[in-house]
């Protein structure tokens, strides 16, 4: 299950909140004493407290057919038995396996057959369910989640199934030297809380938790007056309210336990040294934060995104090569946080040396404090970020559980008015209490391929089976099948204009009237595979670092303030950005014009980032991660092939500014360029606007041809990369295909795949490998279609000596679907999840944008899945049966096992 426990950026946090924070015990709508409410209903948002405590909200959003369902449970780690931290995470996944009247079998085909998605996450404070699929089926949603909220049968024999599945991510994770690093950080910090243990869990504890331990818990914790229920999509508000009504009305309130009000103990200032297999080390500082209920939250927010502006001064170590990266980035508790500031340095490089540039960045801003014009450009984007929420009903849902679950708010608006009312005065007092040296612990993590493989790791999945009893063919509960009986091409949406401007510009446009934004994603059709000079490997990627240092009018400062001031997002390249207000979208246009047409290329930048990227390739071509995909990708390719041409610190460093110059003048052309605008705007706007910024823009010479040849399929090979540091192997199977996006043989294929390894749970590969057997936490196979090339390939993670026997399950379903057509419920199972899964496509404006410029670039039409819904609707087990066997040849795969000791198989 998707457990969000690492650190990740904080910057814009009214948005990020979910995976980030933690757990909430409202104030504007406390979780120990909910009064029920009529509903109330403010524009598209409707709000009601059951008679039984659980608070609903349902959001009305019409981008797409679409619905989430977001509940969220206010128990995480923090409220698990002592001495059993992983009690939350545990019960997380068993909500995922039987209960009174629905099997985990059936959750997962009836997942499947939706066309949906769902995952669940566990932090130290709560723990969240969620599903996203077509709106009509919203009511099977909430049929779903209300059976779970009581009738989950937490079994001792279901929990000895799942035991070794949990613990298999928990052997994944720890492989990981910059988790371990971050556990042992939280146990420091908050030591002798509940917040001293992460929520992940540890295999000593899975062992001695039982079905009994984890019952207490969900009686305790899982009552509908200690959740809530966040509905976002295109659904009736009212009906949805009258059906939560109905389904969660009758769930009887629980008596919820005291809470263990967070003591905070002093600490030693410390430095924890780890080495890493990563291609980079990280010079890190880790202190305490306050917590999302905290007064100081949201200054600590404006703080953190301060930090991460482009002209702070954080950032400026990275523009000016004394370092290789700056960030700041946070994991918010609720009573409680951590925080971390960070630097990068190269492998072989000098870490102390690092520390001394992150010394004086926060020496400097605890002595002078804040810039006051970035604690204003913070906050000018955090309202427009509230605006952007508004682009998808997931980050709408989101929002909305962050406010309520984490930060105990009545509302994300509330959420905002406080980070508005952060003055820089707040900043700076936050910042003084927070980051002073006597405060904070130092990570540094340090590149090194001699690492040591993770203790209590062995046979993690090994000793403990969690192959699954459940009746793979049971029937669907009647309120399912009913629901799911007529299969239909579901009702498209979109209705793009696309024009070909005067210079050959492609230019489509996709208005929306969901928010006061736009939204412009383009790209420049390149290969620089192909359009690289021969010896100068790496020349476009240097590029593309340089247009973060302005234009020839606007140097770095003058830039980022300009898109400061107007609370726009922009990057530049051969693929480009542009997210802003619709009140600013003319400026936003100009200046991503410029950005693009007259970059500033400065020659002290050239040199900054050529360092930057040739010590980054120093260690990226030594590690692990980087080893195993060059080996696929040799593999899959004919010696000599363009797409092994590879950028090294040699050919990096022989590179010139006039060589970037060079192939700045031949690769970006206007026509060999799509835009697409999506958001608040026409597209006579749309065009005018592009017309007027970058119609100047001229292309010289013939187009040139940046699709590569078609190559003959593969040989069969074995490649192994040691890891010292993992605990288990990964292992990665691929083959090319002699097949292209364009031949409609490609919809047999990916029909077949949804079978073999597309869906889920539900798919061949996982009921064999995982449900079946147990050898692995999941296992899963894909296609990626191409103008000229294809591949396919399957995924797993395992124990090294469960390898062999998963390759043998892989090539034997593999052999299966090429000499036995799949059996009519397959077929159907499949057609049901692929077609009914096309709103969720085009669910959001950054995938609506993503999409139409992907199939446009490609050749194809601007409406692909409901073309391919007709092809899958007419497809037969006898034509996907063909083409398995045409296309797909087990003898010719090519496998990669990275892991603690692969063996030859």
């Amino acid at each position: 299950m998707k457990q969000h426990r690492k650190l990740a950026p904080l910057a814009l946090g009214i948005l990020l909140g979910i995976g980030l924070a933690a757990g909430g015990y409202g104030t504007a709508w406390a979780a120990d004493a909910p009064v029920a409410s009529a509903p109330a209903q403010q524009g598209n948002v409707t709000r009601a407290t059951l008679d039984n405590g659980l608070r609903v909200v349902i959001v009305r959003d019409t981008l797409a057919p679409m619905v989430t369902t977001q509940i969220t449970y206010l128990a995480g780690s923090y409220e698990t038995p002592k001495g059993f931290p992983g009690t939350a995470h545990a019960l997380e996944h068993m909500m995922f396996r039987n209960s009174k009247g629905m099997t985990g079998a059936q959750l997962n085909e009836m997942t499947g057959k939706m066309g949906a998605e769902n995952n669940a996450f566990t932090t130290n404070d709560a723990t969240q369910y969620f599903f996203v699929a077509p709106a009509q089926y919203i009511d099977m949603l909430l049929q779903i989640e209300a059976i779970r909220m009581r009738g989950a049968e937490l079994t001792t024999a279901d929990w000895d199934l799942e035991k070794g599945a949990i613990e298999q991510e928990v052997s994944r994770d720890i492989s990981d030297p910059g988790y371990l690093a971050f556990q042992q950080a939280e146990k420091i910090l908050y030591a002798g809380t509940g917040y001293a243990e992460d929520a992940l869990g540890s295999r000593p504890t899975f062992d001695a938790t039982t079905g009994k331990i984890l019952q207490g818990f969900y009686d305790k914790w899982y009552v509908p007056n200690n959740a809530i229920l966040v509905i976002a999509g295109d659904v009736d508000a009212s009906a949805t309210l009258a059906k939560v009504k109905e389904l969660f009305g009758p769930i009887a309130k629980g008596n919820i336990p005291e809470r263990t009000p967070v003591k905070l103990e002093a600490f030693k200032p410390q430095t924890i040294a780890r080495t890493t297999p990563d291609a980079t080390g990280s010079v890190q500082y880790v202190f305490r934060m306050p917590g999302q209920q905290s007064r100081d939250y949201a200054a600590m927010q404006v703080l953190m995104d301060v930090l991460n502006n482009s002209r702070s001064r954080l950032s400026d170590l990275a523009a000016q090569g004394k370092v290789l990266s700056a960030d700041a980035q946070a994991q918010p508790f609720v009573h409680g946080g951590i925080g971390v500031v960070e630097v990068g340095f190269p492998k072989g490089g000098d870490s102390k040396q690092a520390q001394g540039h992150l010394d004086g960045v926060i020496t400097d801003l605890l002595k002078d404090g804040v810039p006051a014009d970035l604690v204003e450009a913070a906050k000018r984007q955090e309202k427009a970020q509230f605006e952007f929420s508004k682009n998808s009903a997931m980050n709408l849902a989101e929002s909305w559980s962050q406010a309520l679950a984490w930060q105990g708010l009545s509302s994300p608006q509330e959420a905002l008015d406080q980070i508005l009312a952060v003055t820089p005065a707040d900043v700076d007092r936050v910042a003084r209490e927070y980051l002073k040296p006597d405060q904070r612990l130092t990570v540094v993590l340090t590149p090194s391929p001699n690492g040591k493989r993770p203790p209590n790791s062995q046979g993690f999945g090994g000793t403990e089976s969690f192959a699954s009893n459940d009746k793979l063919d049971a029937p669907l509960p009647e309120w399912a099948t009913r629901q799911l009986a007529n299969l239909q091409i579901p009702h498209w949406t979109l209705d793009p204009v696309t024009m070909k401007l005067a210079n050959g510009i492609t230019l489509i446009v996709q208005p929306t009237d969901v928010s006061k934004t736009v939204t412009v994603f383009g790209r420049v059709d390149s290969n620089e595979d192909l359009q690289a000079p021969a010896g100068q490997e790496g020349v476009g990627k240097l590029l593309s670092s340089l247009f973060d240092y302005g234009t020839t009018t606007l140097d770095r400062a003058a830039f980022h303030k300009a898109l400061d001031e107007i609370a726009a997002t922009e990057s530049g390249g051969s693929s480009f950005k542009l997210a802003v207000p619709s009140e600013n979208f003319d400026k936003g246009l100009q200046l991503l014009a410029d950005n693009e047409l007259h970059p500033a290329l400065p020659q002290e930048a050239f040199g900054v980032q050529q360092q930057t990227l040739s010590r980054t390739l120093a260690g990226e071509l030594q590690s692990p991660r980087y080893k195993m995909m060059r080996a696929l990708m040799k593999g899959l390719l004919p010696a000599g092939d363009p797409g092994l041409r590879e950028a090294t610190p040699k050919t990096v460093d022989g590179l010139t500014l006039a060589d970037a110059r060079a192939y700045f003048g031949k690769v970006y052309r206007p026509d060999m360029t799509t835009l697409v605008i999506v958001g608040d705007v026409t597209p006579a706007q749309a065009k005018a606007e592009v017309e007027k910024y970058f119609g100047a823009w001229k292309a010289e010479g013939p187009k040139p041809d940046v699709v590569p040849k078609p190559v003959p399929v593969n040989p069969a090979s074995y490649t192994v990369v040691p890891n010292a540091y993992a605990s288990q192997d990964q292992v990665l199977m691929g083959q090319s295909l002699d097949i292209d996006i364009h031949n409609p043989a490609r919809y047999a294929l990916q029909l077949g795949n949804e079978v073999l390894g597309g869906n889920g749970f539900a798919s061949r590969l996982m009921v064999d490998i995982r449900v079946k057997h147990g050898y692995a936490y999941g296992a899963g196979s894909g296609l990626q279609f191409d103008r000229s090339r294809s591949i396919f390939y399957v995924q797993y993670g395992s124990d090294p000596d469960k390898v062999k026997p998963v390759d043998g399950l892989v090539h034997q379903n593999l052999d299966e679907m090429r000499s036995t057509p799949v059996k009519p419920d397959e077929l159907l199972n499949a057609k049901q999840a692929r077609i009914r899964s096309i709103p969720l496509e085009v669910a959001s404006v950054n995938a609506i944008a993503r999409s139409l410029l992907d199939w446009s670039i490609k050749g194809e039409p601007l409406d692909e899945p409901m073309v391919a819904a007709k092809h899958y609707l007419d497809l037969t087990a006898a034509q996907v049966q063909d083409a398995f066997k045409q296309y797909i040849q087990p003898a010719n795969l090519v496998q990669v096992v990275q892991g603690p000791t692969p063996k030859q198989h």
